[in-house]
């Protein structure tokens, strides 16, 4: 994928947000404070409306929405998802073409610089949950010779069964981990909101790479 082209995949993330504001809340406010959707519509729309009618990369892109959300949105959310955004935009912000080796570079630079500003790890029932193993799916495509489209679709599977898995966790991180076992039986929101997040750029960017 063109560099210079992606904004439209960070339009169709700016979307997706927004159609699920509702349904991310919901999640929320069953073990925890129920305006993670809000929060999140909030900061993607107003990102949007910055960048509608400008001429922006997907990697200029990613490192504005960052910065949007680190400053502009409550709760945890904004600083976790501000920090991944921007490692990976300051990981391919030379790239002209966006293939695997880049993209994997990119993601693994946003988990990583996560990683370093929180502590939670995968089973703690965060967005990990859903982050980690989509990276992996892609590291472990490119190490394997695969193609971008092939990752791009195990990225996927891999970011939907991750958030899956939290269903059945106990949470160790954040308000909801006061309740304990009471917090089992309920998707963690960051994790689905990841899971919506990483499901709409890998099919924007399959479409943009015509797979």
């Amino acid at each position: 994928m063109k560099n210079s082209e992606g904004k439209t995949v960070l339009l169709e993330i700016v979307a997706a947000i927004q159609q699920n504001k509702d349904y991310l809340s919901e999640i929320d406010g069953l073990i925890g404070d129920g305006d993670h959707g809000m929060n999140m519509n909030k900061g993607f729309t107003m990102f949007g409306d910055q960048i509608k009618d400008k001429d922006i990369s997907f990697t200029e892109g990613l490192d504005q929405l960052g910065n949007m959300l680190f400053s502009k949105i409550g709760g945890s959310m904004g600083p976790i998802y501000g920090t991944t955004f921007m490692a990976m935009a300051e990981a391919g912000k030379e790239l002209e073409e966006i293939d695997l080796k880049g993209f994997a570079a990119m993601l693994d630079a946003g988990l990583a610089s996560l990683q370093d500003v929180v502590p939670a790890q995968v089973g703690d029932k965060t967005l990990i949950d859903t982050l980690s193993p989509a990276n992996e799916a892609v590291q472990k495509t490119l190490a394997q010779g695969g193609g971008f489209a092939d990752a791009l679709r195990e990225m996927k599977t891999a970011a939907e069964f991750g958030r899956d898995s939290t269903k059945e966790l106990v949470s160790k991180h954040g308000r909801s981990s006061r309740l304990g076992e009471r917090s089992r039986g309920v998707l963690d929101a960051g994790a689905v909101s990841c899971c919506i997040i990483l499901c709409t750029m890998s099919d924007g960017i399959l479409k943009q790479i015509g797979a």
